[in-house]
């Protein structure tokens, strides 16, 4: 599809185009942090920044969700009553995106979405529902690795348009019909501009000087890789506090329980994380990953290793970075994976 352009001072009217029939959220400084919010004018987002502390997950894969509702009162002849939870009010739209966390939208889609008997509904009416406007990195940050994990700072998956920087105006690629009818009303782009835009991204790329090498993981046995000897070094730092998790655009463990006030309750889906002990006891006691050492090495063999053989594959990690910034005592997931690699 042919490649458009905004002009930055045209910005703020492609975003009220946007808002006449959506709600609209893009990055912003939230308490202190680029977070995301409702924005109402171009003023109110942010389009220079490295990335959102927190991904844009929770829009698809809330946090704490709400699947349905229940009122069981004693003596009704209907007996239990169940409500289904009632979609969005409105679509939406997701501006600024960068590239590594619409790849993770990819991913989960695998995860979330597989064939008839593995369709999440709640997970895929929100991404249908949902407009996905990228903004490509032309200045990676230095924690960034995605070009080694099936991703780039130019990366288009994911995503139904992304835009590219050019200093007074953006190229606005179109990937796919739902982004065609969002630029429907702007300009063509000229051959230079899709040229420069092509010299950003080499250039982009170019920038990213740490990442992960996957040749040996990938052809591995799988008990191999499980029996390896680093995992008694890497678990000894962990704390299993599980920011790691939280802050992953990828991961997607959750729990469900209900949440019951007398004669009505809710059925609730909340983040869980394999870092917990808890999320693999069983109710007669037995845990199968009782130690910090079979959590730690969960993780990793997850991403690195059980994805891919499931999912043809795709990798669970876009190499976002969050986790090495966040982490509180400096584990590195590139250090970990080159080891696994090793």
């Amino acid at each position: 599809m042919s490649s458009k352009i905004l002009s930055k001072d045209k910005l703020d009217a492609f975003l009220q185009g946007l808002k006449g029939a959506r709600d609209v959220f893009a990055p912003a400084m939230v308490e202190g942090k680029v977070g995301w919010a409702a924005v109402e004018q171009a003023s109110d987002m942010l389009t220079e920044f490295s990335n959102t502390e927190m991904s844009p997950k929770d829009f698809f894969f809330p946090q704490t969700e709400c699947m349905m509702r229940f009122k069981n009162a004693s003596g009704d002849p209907e007996g239990m009553i169940m409500m289904a939870e009632p979609a969005l009010a409105r679509p939406r739209a997701l501006m600024n995106i960068r590239p590594c966390d619409a790849k993770a939208f990819q991913v989960l889609d695998l995860i979330f979405v597989q064939d008839e008997m593995t369709n999440d509904l709640y997970w895929r009416d929100k991404r249908e529902r949902t407009a996905c406007i990228g903004l490509a990195c032309n200045d990676p940050c230095p924690t960034c690795f995605c070009t080694s994990v099936n991703c780039g700072p130019h990366h288009e998956a994911g995503l139904d348009l992304l835009l590219v920087d050019l200093g007074d105006k953006y190229l606005v690629k179109v990937l796919n019909d739902k982004g065609a009818e969002l630029a429907k009303d702007l300009p063509a782009a000229a051959a230079g501009d899709e040229a420069k835009a092509a010299e950003l991204k080499i250039a982009a790329e170019a920038k990213i000087t740490g990442g992960v090498s996957m040749d040996q993981v990938k052809s591995r046995e799988v008990m191999e890789l499980y029996e390896a000897g680093h995992w008694d070094r890497v678990q000894e730092s962990c704390l299993n506090c599980g920011t790691c998790t939280f802050c992953c655009p990828t991961c997607h463990c959750f729990d469900i329980q209900d949440e019951v006030q007398g004669e009505s309750g809710r059925r609730v889906r909340n983040w869980d994380t394999c870092m917990s002990w808890l999320f693999t006891m069983h109710g007669t006691g037995h845990n199968p990953r009782g130690t910090k050492k079979d959590r730690v090495r969960q993780r990793f063999m997850h991403k690195f290793k059980y994805i891919p053989v499931k999912r043809g594959g795709e990798i669970g990690c876009v190499g976002c970075g969050r986790c090495v910034q966040l982490c509180p005592v400096n584990i590195d997931v590139r250090r970990v994976v080159n080891d696994m690699n090793a």
